[in-house]
């Protein structure tokens, strides 16, 4: 600072505990809090104090905006308040002044103080001077002991040891009773007794102090401190507020849970683009070609943490996930993490910007600090200086760019370099992904697999995966979600004896399907009813839920399905689950409404030759193949008569001389299957007779294209089938398969004892 004349420090001239300048990371750093300077009698609760001939008036609250605090060279205008009112002056007015001060009416009064004859010896204090300070204001509650310790003594720290004693002398005509020794005082004391007046009168006192000594670098920076702890406090409220909760679904409606609440760690690595989880309840299947190392694991304080930037300096952090595997869980508890100072703390602001959010700026010419400003009210005290400044960093978290439908155009989108520059929201996220639109920010983009589409080539980031939850975190978030302990362990134990849920359970949407499930059979059923086993309902909502972003009709969300059902069943009579481009074309399904759109499916890179990749397609899971094939039987017997386990010529003939029957698609469906030792046909069975049950059949309905009274005694008839062929068997590892199919339709082993 040019203003702080002299090499030392405060802590250097005064109490030996400084160390020169402090960077303003620093200033969050809490000094000690030294007990408070004796100030009479009635230390916080005094109308005037008197000093050696002089009565001085008290510093009252200030107004609640630093905005109005004004310099010599600059003001700010933040709020378009009296800025006389509000304003700290310091005024020569002779040998004598006027003190204004308020009486416990509420009445001005004026009080005159007498020229102190050491003001005589001093020529630079000669004159008298005034404090008017507002005292109809209330203490703006943004201001905490903690913030205004530190911005003080950091500002006061790069005072010169003879800038300070001016300080102190200064200091000493409005208050001299209490610093008659202000010479003996160190920086602590000084600032303890200066927070005894009040939190913004000690601001606006010091702000006062240093444009009377002339020095506007210092009071530059102190206001430069307060304006971005009063933003940052106004932002994390409005944050909390929106990031804080979860919503989780129970037998009493949607609860809003706190998230620590509900939160629980998730597995995140480096990228390894292993492809999907591949475990399996029946068959052994083997990795499908990719990159089969094992990633580095990470945290969410990991990302674009201060460490990882030192070591890649890429200022883009992609974190890809599979449909349901938490992304948007990660993001909340990111901003929780940074709002709550557990992480990120090299972050001095956090903008959330969901690209479902950013859809309302589509077919207008704006700018990203528009944008920010209306998203974010509070981010308009910001100076432009502020966004520039290499001292304050900020990061800008996007979730979900797998929902932006815009046109990205990376070769012809014009360049924007500026923050303030208005242009369409195409060219903003095209920017913002080159890594352009702001020097010195910061930006953590979610996306489902298939990002490679969205960013460039040539761009440089930082790629994480997100795998959802390991095995001991699937335990946790099942305890947090049940906090009676009995109730906990008889989930766990329900999910571990089911293989495909415990495997399945390594999503975190499908795990709060158990939940809500489970919760609502204690709620309806007691703490003590029979757990259920079936996986059918689950496999029904999860698809539900990742369809909800697909608003194409029932018509034509039911013929999606059905294409990729066909193509899921021929994968599964083929016994692979790899889709080439070739497939894709066969069926007439678009990869990017499988990928993204649906969620239903992912991409990954192979290698199934040393020096050659090739990116190919699968769903999420096996498990979600066999369901989709098991869902492309029903409905093309439902919809359209069609027995796909059936030669299509016999079908026709079969359906031209008497009609078909409901019942002979399972029949056919069960001999097929244990014609199969390798159990590949084994889940689709399943997940076919569990969409006889009733219940599952009103999940099913809008896909329908006739109501499920059609068929009112099919669960029965198929259970009757199922027993049978269980009778018939002699194989029994067949016959443990369709007693899985029982389970489904709601015919479990205990129920079966009790009728036999």
């Amino acid at each position: 600072m040019d203003e702080a004349s002299g090499g030392s420090s405060v802590g250097e001239a005064v109490s030996g505990r400084g160390d020169g300048v402090v960077n303003e990371e620093d200033v969050y750093y809490i000094p000690e809090r030294r007990p408070s300077l004796d100030l009479g009698p009635y230390p916080m609760e005094f109308n005037l104090w008197v000093g050696e001939g002089r009565v001085v008036g008290p510093a009252l609250l200030p107004a609640p905006s630093y905005g109005s605090l004004r310099s010599e060279q600059r003001s700010y205008s933040m709020d378009h308040n009296d800025e006389a009112d509000t304003r700290v002056q310091l005024d020569r007015t002779g040998s004598f002044s006027s003190f204004y001060s308020w009486d416990s009416d509420g009445c001005e009064r004026i009080t005159s103080k007498v020229r102190d004859k050491d003001d005589d010896d001093n020529p630079e204090l000669s004159d008298t001077e005034e404090l008017i300070l507002n005292p109809t204001v209330e203490e703006n509650p943004s201001l905490t002991v903690e913030f205004t310790s530190t911005a003080i003594c950091d500002t006061l720290r790069r005072l010169s040891s003879g800038d300070l004693e001016t300080f102190k002398r200064k200091l000493q005509k409005y208050y001299p009773k209490s610093l008659s020794a202000a010479e003996s005082q160190d920086l602590l004391d000084l600032v303890d007794w200066l927070l005894d007046v009040g939190l913004a009168s000690s601001l606006q006192i010091t702000v006062a102090l240093l444009e009377k000594m002339e020095l506007t670098g210092l009071v530059n920076h102190l206001r430069t401190l307060w304006i971005k702890y009063e933003v940052r406090y106004e932002l994390c409220k409005t944050l909390r507020t929106q990031y804080g909760t979860a919503c989780e679904d129970s037998a009493s409606g949607r609860e809003t849970k706190p998230l620590e609440d509900v939160f629980t760690n998730l597995c995140i690595t480096t990228m390894c683009n292993n492809g999907p989880n591949i475990e399996h309840e029946v068959m052994t299947i083997e990795k499908l070609d990719s990159n089969q190392g094992t990633g580095k694991l990470l945290s969410t304080e990991d990302i674009l943490s201060a460490e990882r930037l030192k070591e890649s300096y890429a200022k883009l952090a992609v974190v890809i996930g599979v449909a349901g595997s938490g992304k948007s869980t990660l993001v909340r508890k990111l901003i929780l993490d940074w709002l709550e100072r557990r992480s990120h703390q090299h972050v001095t602001f956090l903008f959330p910007l969901p690209f479902r959010e950013l859809k309302q700026f589509q077919g207008s010419e704006v700018s990203l600090l528009e944008i920010v400003q209306t998203l974010y009210p509070a981010a308009r005290k910001l100076r432009d200086e502020d966004f520039r400044s290499p001292d304050c960093t900020m990061m800008f978290v996007c979730d979900g760019l797998d929902e932006y439908d815009g046109a990205l155009d990376f070769q012809n989108t014009k360049l924007l370099a500026d923050h303030m520059e208005a242009a369409s929201l195409d060219a903003i996220v095209v920017n913002l992904l080159r890594d352009r639109l702001l020097y010195r920010g910061l930006f953590v983009v979610t996306s489902r697999p298939q990002v490679r589409r969205y960013v460039p080539w040539d761009l440089v980031y930082d790629e994480v995966e997100l795998c959802g939850f390991g095995e001991s975190d699937k335990d946790e978030y099942f305890r947090r979600r049940f906090p009676d302990t009995e109730q906990a362990e008889r989930v766990l134990e329900n999910v571990g004896s089911v293989p495909t849920l415990r495997i399945m359970s390594h999503l975190p949407l499908f795990c709060s399907l158990v939940a809500d499930e489970y919760e609502r059979v204690f709620s309806r059923d007691g703490p003590r009813a029979p757990m259920p086993r079936g996986l059918t309902g689950l496999y029904t909502k999860l698809l539900l839920a990742l369809m909800r972003r697909r608003h194409h009709g029932r018509g034509a969300d039911a013929d999606f399905l059905l294409s990729l059902g066909k193509l899921a069943f021929t994968m599964l009579e083929q016994k692979t689950f790899k889709i080439s481009r070739n497939d894709w074309k066969n069926v007439g399904v678009d990869e990017a409404e499988a990928v993204i759109v649906s969620g239903l499916c992912t991409e990954f890179t192979t290698k199934p030759f040393i020096l050659y990749q090739e990116k190919v397609l699968s769903f999420i899971h096996p498990s979600v193949q066999e369901y989709l094939a098991a869902l492309y039987a029903f409905l093309s017997f439902r919809n359209k008569g069609k027995d796909v386990f059936e030669p299509q010529h016999i079908t026709r003939l079969r359906g031209f001389i008497r009609g078909h029957r409901i019942l002979e698609l399972y029949r056919h469906a069960t001999d097929t299957s244990l014609q199969h030792d390798d159990g590949k046909l084994d889940l689709l069975l399943r997940f076919l007779c569990g969409m006889a049950a009733r219940s599952n059949q009103e999940l099913l309905q809008p896909l329908c294209s006739s109501s499920f009274d059609k068929w009112p005694t099919l669960s029965e008839e198929v259970a009757a089938l199922i027993k049978r062929r269980i009778s018939e068997n002699r194989n029994p590892s067949r016959s443990s398969n369709l007693q899985r199919c029982l389970e489904e339709l709601g015919y479990d082993r205990a129920s079966e004892a009790t009728s036999n």
